[in-house]
Order: structure tokens, then sequence, then C-alpha cells
């Protein structure tokens, strides 16, 4: 096991280094224009595709599920190897509308709607949290696995390794992503940082995947001789269905290298010159190809020294060069599968940002009229509103990431009937046949309104009995463990108003004159402090319940 201080240690110098090349790419690009190097430094930076899961996850998938992980790995060289005219011809039509994201790309297909590209940067930011989460959880989880810590979601704040990792992409990202009030200006800096960290993993993924086969195995064929061993994973890889749900995986895949956010930044935004793509057709595939190559021989070593062991697959990665007894192998393993969380982080970071504050807090602020006629910067409030909204983003990626230790059936329930009283009101404002804009084509899949409000009100009945049992078991466990049944700390205080609201909402439903959207807002209230009672009290109020100033 190794020292907490140790691993901050040498993540604090690896971001020092990452801050050195930014700074360095920036300072090079003002004085000398664009790197001669710029095809390789671009095709490195689309390597933002493989995150934490290739590194740690691809691994496990492969001990578990034999070739299903090369999926992710066959859509992408698909795309580019197959369907290279279509990333073209989106690189031409990005430079001539100045295009600044995939939000304002799609828009632009519609004569620049508004609503469309708000409405897109929406959907971009709802499915980015995730995903940047996992990330977070990712460094954290290795971080407990070297210094045998407990589970890392029910960490403090001020002790716990995601919050840091959070708060330092957040500088990173607003240091060299948002330098310029143009977004269509490309971030040399940025992006030489962003292949810097895909070299990084790649040989720390090489290196372990040579060490453990020829140092450890002595060559894939002894590796692979351990049929006894690994006769589940062997029989896998020979009884392999290549079916639907691979092609689908592989599908999804092809589509993602050019429609999720960070890649379409790096990809399309960030392309300086129609050589620098040409020579990415060919050197990202040969990425993909060389970063998967020991994907098989690790799973098989993992499974042939920890058959009888409870060591998670998706830990094999770091496990092996700790079972080696290597201490520079697992510090460069840890270095690698932490570059591959990082890099994802400040990308996606930076481009939903730029969705987000070019979309929809700047055109917001111009209809609320908060830009007067007097003089002033408009260049530094611009930059102003994307810095808040990055540090805003991850903010809520880190809630996310708490969220998903502490989610439970209980929440759901009560969280389902106030999202089915949200869409009950959007399919009142939009009426089945008459639906209009953006939010019409939402409303249109949408059932009736009084099957939306009898859903809602459905699952609020079951809501209200069994989170008041919760409360009320919560207490009787709160008295063995405190010596009190109720102490009004916030977390119950909370929930108590959340169910007061539920209890309300079920009031005003069978209350003539309130049945309709009145009451629907309540359930709506009690969906908000639900969300509240999650993310702020968990992680901000200092309480018995939570995870801020504990000590």
């Amino acid at each position: 096991m190794f020292s907490g201080w140790l691993l901050v240690a040498v993540s604090l110098l690896y971001i020092a280094v990452l801050f050195g090349i930014a700074w360095r790419g920036d300072r090079r690009a003002r004085e000398h224009g664009a790197s001669q190097r710029r095809p390789v430094i671009y095709s490195l930076a689309l390597a933002i595709y493989c995150t934490s899961w290739s590194f740690y996850g691809a691994v496990g998938q492969a001990a578990t599920g034999g070739w299903s992980f090369a999926s992710i790995y066959v859509g992408p060289i698909l795309t580019f190897l197959l369907f290279w005219p279509v990333l073209a011809k989106m690189i031409r039509v990005a430079k001539h509308q100045n295009v600044t994201s995939i939000a304002d790309f799609i828009a632009s297909r519609y004569g620049k709607t508004q609503s469309l590209a708000a409405f897109a940067s929406l959907v971009a930011l709802i499915g980015a949290l995730p995903y940047i989460a996992l990330q977070l959880k990712a460094v954290s989880t290795s971080f407990s696995v070297l210094t045998a810590d407990g589970d890392p979601t029910h960490t403090p704040l001020f002790a716990d390794t995601a919050f840091y990792v959070a708060v330092v992409m957040a500088a990173f990202a607003i240091l060299f992503g948002t330098r310029h009030t143009d977004a269509t200006e490309h971030h040399e800096g940025l992006i030489h940082a962003v292949a810097f960290e895909s070299l990084v993993k790649l040989l720390a993924f090489l290196v372990l995947g040579a060490y453990v086969t020829w140092g450890m195995f002595g060559g894939l064929g002894e590796l692979l001789a351990h049929a006894d061993v690994q006769l589940e994973l062997q029989r896998q890889l020979a009884q392999q269905n290549f079916g639907q749900s691979f092609w689908a995986q592989t599908l999804l895949a092809m589509l993602a290298v050019l429609c999720l956010p960070r890649q379409f930044h790096v990809a399309v935004v960030e392309n300086t010159h129609r050589d620098d793509a040409a020579k990415a057709r060919w050197l990202f595939p040969l990425y993909l190809l060389v970063f998967a190559f020991f994907i098989l021989p690790l799973a098989a070593a993992g499974l042939t020294l920890f058959a009888d062991s409870d060591i998670e697959p998706d830990t094999y990665v770091l496990a092996l060069p700790m079972a080696a007894e290597s201490t520079w192998l697992t510090l460069l393993t840890f270095i690698g599968g932490f570059s591959a969380a990082t890099g994802m982080v400040i990308v996606a970071a930076v481009a939903v940002s730029i969705m987000i504050s070019n979309e929809i807090v700047i055109p917001a602020l111009f209809r609320l009229r908060w830009f007067d006629t007097k003089a002033r910067d408009y260049g530094r409030l611009v930059l102003r509103a994307r810095r808040m909204t990055i540090a805003a983003v991850l903010a809520m990626a880190y809630g996310f990431y708490h969220l998903i230790g502490e989610f439970t059936s209980l929440a759901s329930i009560g969280m389902l009937s106030g999202i089915a009283s949200l869409l009950y009101l959007l399919r009142i404002w939009q009426p089945q046949g008459q639906e209009r804009g953006v939010f019409g084509a939402i409303a249109k899949p949408l059932p009736s309104a009084r099957k939306l409000d009898g859903m809602a009100y459905k699952t609020a009945i079951l809501t209200l009995p069994v989170f008041g049992l919760g409360i009320v078991l919560g207490a009787i466990w709160a008295e063995a463990a405190w010596g009190r049944f109720w102490g009004w700390d916030p977390k119950e205080t909370v929930s108590l108003i959340s169910w007061v609201l539920y209890a309300a909402y079920l009031h005003a439903r069978a209350t003539a004159g309130w049945r309709d959207w009145k009451a629907a807002w309540i359930n709506i209230a009690a969906l908000a402090t639900t969300i509240f009672n999650l993310f702020f009290i968990n992680m901000v109020v200092s309480g018995l319940h939570s995870y801020a100033g504990l000590n």
C-alpha cells in the first residue's frame, strides 16, 4: 500500500507538468503560430476518446464479457476509415459557419435557431455530467485501492480526492480554455496538454502490458496457456456471439467519436488545417489498435492471479503491478489512469461551458436586459460567464459523483413522481396535436396529460408511506446511535419537509380547484427539496448525515 501523501505529491507533480506544457503551448502559438507537429498533436488529442473506462474498465469487461469490449474500439476505427468524408465535410461546414460547438453546429443547419441550440446544449450537459462524474469516481477509487481507504463516496468533502481533482481541473480549464472571447479561436496550450495526456496513458498502458506479459508470465503463449484458471475467459472468446448487442454498441461508438461534445470540440472546433485531419484518419485508428493490444492479456493475467480473491476485474490494471510489488510500475499505472480521467474532464468542461454560456447564459442576460446601453467591456463579461459555467459544470458533476453512491430507490420513486408532474405541465402547455417549436418536439412523443398526471399521482401514493416509514425507521436508528429520536439535523429537517410536500400534493390532488396544475407545482417543489437533500445537504451543510465539516 502507498501513502496518501505520496500519491498526492505525484499527482501534483504531474499537474504541474501539465500546466507547464499548456503555458508553453499557448506562448509558442502566440509567437510562432501553430506547431509544425500539429498533425501528430491533433491525432493524439483525438485520443481524449480513451477515458478511464478504456484504461480500467476495458480490462474488466474483457475478463467478464470476452470480446464485448472491442466494440468501443471498432466503432471509431470504422468511422475514421470508412466515413472519413463525413468528418471532413463537418470540418468544412464548421469553418464556414464559424461554429463554436456541436450545439451551434446543429442549430446552424436550421438558420442558427436559438431555441434549438439551447435545447442541444441542455442535452449535452445532461449527458456529460454522469460521464465526468465517472472520471472523478475513477480517480477517487484508484486512490482508495492504492491506500486501502474505504468507500470514496463516504469521504468528507475536504478529504475527498475527487473534490480536489474537480477544483484543479476547473482551474486548468478556466486558465487555458477561456483566454479569448472568440470561442472559435484555437486553444493551442489546451490541445498540447491533452495530447501529452494521451501519450502518457498510452505509454503507461503499454509498459504495464509488456511487463505483465513478459516480465511476470514469460510471453503471450505462457500467459494464455493457463487454461484451467482462464477457462471462463477462453470459453467466452471461443463461443463469443457477435450479435445485435455487439453491433449496436459498435454503432453507438461510431456516432460517439463524432457527436460527443468533447470529441466534436477537438476534431472540429480545434482543427486548424485539413491536412491535420487527413493524417489523423490513419494515426488515430492506429492509436486505438495499439492501446487495445494488451487488454486481453491483462484480463487473462488478472483472472490467473486473482481467481480466488475478491478483487474486482475493473481494478486488475492497478492490482497487477501491486501484485508484482513494483513501486515504479504502480505509480506509472496510477498516473496513466489519472491522465485518462483528467484529460476527459478538462475538454468536456470546456466544450460544455462554451455551449451553455453561448447558447443559454448570455442570451438570457440579453433578454433580461442585463446588458444596458452604457459602455461596457462585453468581452470580459463573456469570459466571466464561461468561467463561471465551467465551475458550475464541475460542481454539478461532483454532486452527481456522490449521487451515484448515495442514490436510493426511495429517492428515485419520489423523483419519478416529480418528473412525471413536470412532463404533465409540459403536455398541458403543448396539447396533443398542437405542439409547436422545440418544446413541442419534446412533448410530441409523450402520452396524454391525463396519463402523466395519473403516473405522478400513483408514484406519489407509493412515495408517501415508504418515505414516512424511512423517516420513522431513521428516527429509531438515531435513538440507538445518538441517544435521541429527533434532533432537527439538516437532513432530518429537509426529509420531513419533502414528506410534508408529498402529503400536500396528494391532498391538493384530491381537492377541487387544486387537482390540476396547482397540485403539480407542489409535487415539483417536493422533487426540488429531494434533489436539494441529495446534493446540497450531503456535501455543503455540516451535519450528522453530511460529508461537509466532518471531523
